[in-house]
C-alpha cells in the first residue's frame, strides 16, 4: 500500500482512480471528485475541503477525520465504507451507499443525511440541523444516538434503534418494520403511515402522535402531557406507563394504561366503529 503523507491536493481529481492507498494528515482542499472512483483507501487524521471526494468508491475508511462544510456531498454511490472518529460540518453526505459503518462520530450540519442507503450502522453518532434524514434507507441498525432535526426516516424500512434521542417533526412517516427500544423521541405527527413499527420502554411527546399506523406495537412507553390525540384510525396493542391526556378514534387493538386517560375521544366523523379497547386505572373500553 502506497503511504501519502503531510502533503496538501486541490483542483479536480488529484487523486482519482487510486488504488491500495493510505492517505495521513493530507489536505484537499477545495475541488470537485479528488478520490473518485477508487478502491482501498484508508484515511488518517486528514481535512477535506473540497466536494463530491468519495464517489463510487469501494473498501474505504476514515479515522479520526474532518469534513468542512464545503465539503457537501462527499460519500455517494459507493460501497463498504467504515469512519471513526470524525467530525463534519458538510451537508448531503452518504447517498445511494452500500455498506456503511460509522462510529463516534459528530455531524454538524446533516441536511439531507443518508439518502437511498442499505445495510448501514451507527454507534455513538450524533447528528445536528438533519433535516430529511434517512430517506428511503433501509436495513439500519443504531446505538447510542442523538439526532436534531425534523422529517427523519420517511419511507425508511427494516430499522432497528436503541438508546437514543430523536427530536425530530414528522419522523417516521411510511417507515415499515421499526423498532426503537429504550429511547427518547420528542415531535409533532410522529410515525403517521407507518407498518409493523414497535417501541420498548420508550418516553415520547409531541401532539397527535402514531396516527394511520398499521401494526403499533407499544411496550411499556410512557407519553408526555403534550402528547394528544394520538393513534387516530391505528392498530395498537401495547402496555403504557404513566398517564395518557387523549386518544382519538383508534381503529382496533388494545391498551393497558398504568395510569389514568384524560380523554378517549370516537366522533362522528370517525370512519367506521372502534374495534378497540383499554384499560385504565380510571376507566376501562372493553
Amino acid at each position: 500500500m502506497k503511504t501519502i503523507k503531510n502533503q496538501e491536493f486541490g483542483g479536480e481529481r488529484p487523486l482519482y482512480a487510486s488504488r491500495d492507498l493510505f492517505l495521513e494528515e493530507v489536505t484537499i482542499h477545495p475541488g470537485e471528485s479528488s478520490i473518485k472512483e477508487s478502491r482501498n483507501i484508508q484515511a488518517e487524521r486528514c481535512r477535506f475541503e473540497g466536494k463530491y471526494v468519495f464517489w463510487e468508491n469501494e473498501d474505504f475508511t476514515i479515522k479520526d477525520s474532518y469534513f468542512a462544510e464545503s465539503s457537501r456531498s462527499s460519500f455517494w454511490y459507493s460501497r463498504n465504507c467504515r469512519m471513526s472518529g470524525c467530525k463534519s460540518d458538510a451537508p448531503k453526505l452518504f447517498r445511494r451507499m452500500e455498506g456503511l459503518q460509522v462510529e463516534n462520530t459528530i455531524f454538524n450540519n446533516a441536511l439531507e443525511f443518508l439518502w437511498d442507503c442499505r445495510n448501514v450502522k451507527l454507534k455513538d453518532v450524533k447528528i445536528d440541523k438533519c433535516d430529511y434524514a434517512f430517506m428511503h434507507t433501509e436495513n439500519v441498525e443504531i446505538s447510542n444516538y442523538r439526532q436534531d432535526g425534523n422529517y427523519s426516516f420517511q419511507y425508511a424500512k427494516n430499522v432497528e434503534i436503541h438508546n437514543a434521542v430523536i427530536n425530530s417533526k414528522d419522523a417516521f412517516w411510511e417507515a415499515e418494520n421499526i423498532t426503537v427500544y429504550d429511547s427518547e423521541i420528542n415531535g409533532e405527527y410522529l410515525g403517521w403511515y407507518a407498518k409493523n413499527m414497535k417501541l420498548v420502554r420508550c418516553r415520547l411527546s409531541g401532539e397527535q402522535l402514531l396516527c394511520y399506523v398499521d401494526g403499533l406495537v407499544l411496550e411499556d412507553c410512557s407519553f408526555e402531557k403534550d402528547a394528544n390525540l394520538m393513534f387516530e384510525y391505528s392498530t395498537v396493542q401495547g402496555t403504557i406507563k404513566g398517564d395518557v391526556t387523549s386518544i382519538k378514534n383508534p381503529s382496533s387493538g388494545h391498551l393497558s394504561i398504568e395510569g389514568s386517560l384524560g380523554e378517549m375521544i370516537l366522533d362522528e366523523n370517525q370512519k367506521e366503529p372502534a374495534d378497540f379497547s383499554f384499560t385504565a386505572g380510571n376507566q376501562s373500553r372493553i
